[in-house]
């Protein structure tokens, strides 16, 4: 299920929608963590590989790897990303 790979919860991506001066740093962080190759498997869209996906959720958060990133956290990282590019 696409919702499983997305590594944000639903209340962050709707702070992301609100902050449209976030949008393009979003956009380099996606391709930036997606897998090489990624137009040419299913769903077509630039997502991070389940596997890595489920252990950078694990080592952030603890647990099982369901929590998903919240709201704050993505907007403050998003603005650091912004900020500070490497």
């Amino acid at each position: 299920m696409l919702n499983d790979r997305l590594p944000i919860s639903p209340a962050a991506a709707k702070a992301l929608v609100a902050r449209p001066d976030l949008w393009a740093t979003a956009a380099r962080a996606a391709l930036e963590l997606a897998p090489r190759g990624w137009w040419r498997r299913a769903p077509y869209l630039p997502l991070p590989e389940p596997e890595w996906l489920h252990f950078r959720l694990v080592t952030a958060y603890g647990g099982d790897g369901s929590t998903k990133m919240g709201a704050e956290e993505l907007i403050t990282w998003l603005a650091w990303k912004r900020d500070f590019p490497h």
